[in-house]
């Protein structure tokens, strides 16, 4: 006689929780290579809580009025005050935005793990890892590209430099 330490259902639980946590994981990684202030332990923590909410939500209670909509929208809110700790102002730049969104968006992929949208989940990681990868590179090559046209529109205004100013 075996005896049976899991059911069906708890052994998917277990499996939704691990994978919530390498998908956390990777979103965590690439903050943590770029030196972000919540790196890969936090997105994992996140997520992985955002999907354990959302399967106690879904599952803990049977029997019971329940409504998972509710849990959802606090793990929402949690999430944007986290992500609010992690936003901060250095003169005339905001800073921690990027890192706010990726912490509410690790919490979403969780609570769609957590019920059940594996496939969803990983879509939405490629997507957010696109997003802070490729986009970064446009965003820099953006940036570059808009100083060197402000450079040149600042040279000709400065005086002196202007090609009717210039000693012989």
């Amino acid at each position: 006689m075996t005896v049976q330490v899991f059911s069906d259902l708890e052994w998917r639980f277990v499996v939704q929780l691990i994978v919530a946590a390498i998908l956390g994981g990777l979103i965590g990684l690439e903050r943590e290579m770029g030196k972000r202030p919540a790196g890969l332990r936090t997105h994992m923590l996140v997520c992985t809580g955002a999907a354990l909410f959302t399967i106690l939500s879904i599952y803990a209670f049977p029997g019971q009025v329940r409504d998972s909509a509710r849990v959802a929208a606090q793990i929402v809110s949690g999430i944007g005050f986290l992500g609010a700790a992690t936003v901060w102002r250095s003169h005339d730049a905001v800073k921690g935005l990027t890192t706010a969104a990726g912490l509410w968006v690790a919490a979403a992929i969780g609570m769609a793990v957590g019920a059940g949208y594996g496939l969803l989940a990983a879509l939405a990681t490629l997507i957010v890892l696109f997003i802070l990868t490729v986009m970064l590179r446009f965003e820099e090559a953006y940036r570059h590209w808009k100083d060197i046209d402000t450079l040149e529109d600042h040279r000709q205004e400065l005086p002196g430099e202007r090609p009717d100013e210039r000693e012989p």
